[in-house]
């Protein structure tokens, strides 16, 4: 089934989530009347520095007051998905897949691990090596000891989904050349006692986020088709 794809370019997140939930109760519609040609869209863009909160997050993960980020030109929101906290900003491609993942083939379940697999195919282009790691959603990156215990356990995309009569919106956010120093001011996603990197930071060098973007929608749609 054919998925479209649309570069938003950079958009302020409250304007795109409106888009999103325009897009999704569109599909709902279209599913619901059984007049659906296309499974849906791919949303990519890159937002201004903001940081968001999932339906089920702690608010204690956000560690300075929102009257600070606005005085550093950062927005917040409280919003629908699934997952804790996260940032996003300019050097980091975010995903909004707003999906009929039912004409598909393919549940939740699967559809996050579709996501998940687009971006470890995509980073392993630069030779980085993404993980899975068990009770946390994303794609992490970690360092082994010579027995091959893992450690530095440091998240280079975040995902976060809602998906109701399986329709999705929300989705996943890779670091592509982010300024790191926004996620000092939270627990990203929740954790503590994990860290938080970029495929720049990982390769050392400059990266082509528009590069990038393709290979990834790329990598996703082939990832959905599996």
């Amino acid at each position: 089934m054919k998925v479209g794809y649309k570069d938003l370019g950079t958009m302020p997140y409250k304007e795109c989530w409106e888009l999103q939930q325009s897009l999704f109760d569109s599909r709902l519609k279209l599913k619901k009347d059984g007049v659906a040609e296309d499974c849906g869209t791919i949303l990519i863009v890159e937002h201004p520095p903001v940081y968001t909160l999932g339906k089920s997050g702690n608010q204690s993960n956000m560690l300075i007051p929102e009257s600070y980020l606005k005085s550093l030109g950062a927005e917040f929101f409280h919003i629908d998905r699934g997952g804790d906290i996260t940032f996003h900003g300019p050097g980091q491609i975010v995903c909004y897949p707003i999906l009929d993942i039912d004409m598909l083939g393919i549940g939740l379940r699967r559809y996050i691990e579709a996501l998940e697999e687009a971006v470890i195919q995509t980073i392993a282009l630069y030779g980085i090596k993404g993980e899975r790691l068990d009770g946390a959603t994303g794609v992490w990156i970690c360092n082994r000891n010579s027995d091959n215990t893992p450690t530095n356990w440091r998240k280079i995309c975040a995902i976060g989904v809602k998906a109701s009569h399986f329709v999705t919106m929300h989705g996943l956010a890779l670091n592509v050349s982010t300024d790191l120093k926004w996620f000092n001011m939270i627990n990203p996603c929740g954790f503590t006692d994990k860290g938080v990197t970029s495929i720049e930071k990982e390769t050392g060098k400059k990266i082509d986020i528009e590069k990038v973007k393709t290979e990834l929608v790329e990598n996703l749609k082939n990832a959905l088709k599996r």
